[in-house]
C-alpha cells in the first residue's frame, strides 16, 4: 500500500492542546469575564486551544492560540491577557519554544515577555525565563488514538500473543492498531485494545505503573515523541520494527503522527453475507466470514448526511456505469458520496443518482431500487472497536468513587465493552464484567446482572448516538449525570468515540 493512500492532513481537532501550568492548572478562557485564567483542574472545551503556526523552524515556531469559540489569546501592552480578535498583524503572536523536557514556553512577539501563571491569574510580565513560564502541552483529541510513523510509513500494532508492539501495519483497520492514551500526573500510559500497557522494557504488562509512564514531546501538526525521561526514546527498531526504547534514533524515527482511531465497519446483506471486494474492485455479498476485504473505513462529515466507504485497497466505493458499485473511487469524486439513512440500527445507502444500493441475484452491489426495502438494508457492525470510549459536551463517560451513577463529565474515561447482539444492537458491559443497567429516572449504573439492548447509529467518522433500552436517546447533562431521556437527537446526544 502506498503511503499516499492512507496519510492525510491532520484534522483541526488533532491540532488542539490543553496547556498546563507549573501549578497543574489549565489555561482557561473565562467566558463571563472575557479574560484568561489558569484555575481549571481538567481539560474541557474552555481549556482547549488550537495552535495556528505561521512560521516553524527546528525548536521554535511563531504561533497564535485560538479557542473553540473562534477568538484568540491576546497580550496587551500592560502585560494583561484578554480574549478577542487581533488588531494588527503581530497582535496575539507568540514565539513558541520547544524544550527538551517536553515543556513549552510562549513569548509575546511584541513585548518579548513570557506567558506565565501564578497558579490562578495569567499574564506576560517578565523577560527573564523561569520555571513559572513553562507550560505542559496535552493533546486534546479523543484518547482512542492510532500512531503513524512517517519514516516507516506504517502504523503501530499491538501483538498480544508475544506481548510486543510492532510498527508494521500499512492499513490501520485492525483493532490492535488502536491505543488508549492515558494522562496521569504529567505522564502518558499507552494501553492496547486488550488492556495491556507498553512498558520501558519493550513488553506489554497488565497494570500501569512507573514503568509504563512516558513523557511526551508535542509539536504543532499532531507530531509526538515518547520518552522515559532518562534519555531513552520510543522508536521502531530492527528489521521487524519493534517499538522500543533506544538512545539513537535516526532521521526522526522517534516522531509519530497522533490521530484519532478511525472507524472501520463490516456490512452484511439480508442473506447474512458480508460485502467484500473481489477481483480487486468488484463489490459483492459473497463471504460468510469477515476478511480484510470485508472491512470499510467509515468516513462521514458530521455537517452533512453523506458517507464515503473506503476499502482496504485504498479506494472508495463509487457508482459506475450501469448502476454498478465498484471499489475504485478517489477521495473528491462526487460518485463516492452516498446519502445515509438509518432504520433501527441498519443502514440504507442512497447513490448520487437517487437510487438505493442493494444486492442483485448474482450477489453484486448495484444502485437499482427507487424505494428501499429489506434488500437495501445492511446490517452494520463496528469492526475495529471491541469497546467504546464516549466523550460528550462535558467530558468522558465513566464512574466516580463519589457517585453510584454513571457520569458524563469525567477527565478519565471508562471502557464500555461491546457484546454484539444483532446488527446495530449491542450489550454494554462495564469493566468489571457486569452489565449496564438503567433506572426508572433514565440514569445508569454499571453493575447490572442482565444484558440490555443498546442501539448504536453513526453520525460522523467518529460520532454516534445511543438509543437506550427505555426508548430514549442517551445524552450528557450539565449536572454531570448521564441520562437517557431525549426523544430527539440534540447536540447533547452526540457522542465522540
Amino acid at each position: 500500500m502506498e503511503e499516499v493512500e492512507w496519510t492525510r492532513r491532520p484534522k483541526p481537532e488533532e491540532l488542539r492542546v490543553g496547556l498546563i501550568s507549573w501549578a497543574g492548572s489549565y489555561l482557561t478562557f473565562e467566558a463571563y469575564k472575557n479574560t484568561v485564567t489558569a484555575t481549571a483542574k481538567g481539560l474541557g472545551r474552555r481549556q482547549t486551544w488550537e495552535i495556528l503556526v505561521s512560521n516553524e523552524h527546528d525548536a521554535q515556531a511563531v504561533v497564535r492560540l485560538r479557542g473553540l469559540q473562534g477568538l484568540y489569546l491576546l497580550c496587551e501592552a500592560d502585560g494583561s491577557l484578554c480574549y478577542g480578535r487581533p488588531r494588527t498583524s503581530h497582535h496575539g503572536c507568540f514565539l513558541l519554544r520547544f524544550h527538551r523536557n517536553g515543556k513549552w514556553t510562549l513569548q509575546c512577539i511584541i513585548s518579548g515577555r513570557y506567558l506565565e501563571s501564578d497558579g490562578e491569574d495569567v499574564f506576560c510580565n517578565s523577560r527573564v525565563l523561569s520555571a513559572y513560564h513553562m507550560w505542559t502541552p496535552r493533546p486534546a483529541l479523543h484518547v482512542h488514538v492510532i500512531l503513524y510513523s512517517p519514516v516507516s510509513h506504517c502504523y503501530a500494532r499491538a501483538d498480544p500473543t508475544v506481548g510486543r508492539v510492532w510498527v508494521d501495519a500499512p492499513v490501520p483497520c485492525l483493532e490492535e492498531c488502536g491505543f488508549l492514551l492515558h494522562f496521569q500526573d504529567g505522564c502518558y500510559h499507552l494501553e492496547t485494545s486488550t488492556h495491556f500497557f507498553l512498558s520501558h522494557v519493550d513488553r506489554l504488562v497488565p497494570q500501569p505503573s512507573a514503568q509504563t509512564a512516558f513523557h511526551m514531546q508535542v509539536r504543532p501538526g499532531g507530531l509526538v515523541a515518547l520518552s522515559d525521561g532518562e534519555g531513552g526514546m520510543l522508536y521502531p527498531q530492527g528489521t521487524r520494527l519493534l517499538l522500543g526504547l533506544g538512545s539513537n534514533p535516526h532521521r526522526g524515527e522517534e516522531w509519530f503522527v497522533l490521530q484519532r482511531c478511525p472507524t472501520w465497519v463490516s456490512l452484511r446483506s439480508k442473506t447474512r453475507k458480508f460485502l467484500s471486494i473481489v477481483y480487486d474492485v468488484e463489490v459483492c455479498a459473497a463471504s460468510e466470514h469477515i476478511t480484510p476485504m470485508s472491512l470499510f473505513q467509515f468516513e462521514c462529515d458530521d455537517e452533512s448526511p453523506t458517507l464515503q466507504l473506503r476499502a482496504a485497497n485504498g479506494c472508495y466505493l463509487a457508482q459506475r456505469r450501469h448502476r454498478t458499485v465498484m471499489a475504485n473511487g478517489h477521495p473528491m469524486e462526487p460518485d463516492t458520496f452516498f446519502r445515509v439513512h438509518w432504520n433501527c440500527g441498519k443502514i440504507i445507502l442512497q447513490s448520487p443518482n437517487g437510487r438505493f444500493l442493494g444486492i442483485i441475484d448474482n450477489g453484486l452491489l448495484m444502485a437499482n431500487a427507487t424505494i428501499p426495502g429489506p434488500n437495501e438494508e445492511f446490517g452494520i457492525r463496528l469492526a475495529n472497536r471491541p469497546f467504546l470510549v464516549l466523550r460528550g459536551r462535558y467530558g468522558y463517560v465513566g464512574t466516580s468513587s463519589e457517585h453510584d451513577l454513571m457520569k458524563c463529565n469525567m477527565d478519565q474515561p471508562d471502557c464500555i465493552h461491546l457484546l454484539p447482539c444483532r446488527q446495530g444492537i449491542y450489550h454494554f458491559q462495564a469493566q468489571g464484567g457486569s452489565f449496564w443497567s438503567i433506572t426508572s429516572f433514565g440514569t445508569f449504573r454499571p453493575w447490572g446482572k442482565f444484558a440490555l439492548n443498546f442501539c448504536i447509529e453513526l453520525h460522523g467518522s467518529n460520532l454516534l448516538t445511543v438509543l437506550a433500552p427505555n426508548g430514549f436517546y442517551m445524552r450528557s447533562d450539565r449536572s454531570g449525570t448521564l441520562l437517557a431521556d431525549s426523544e430527539e437527537i440534540t447536540k447533547e446526544c452526540i457522542w465522540e468515540f
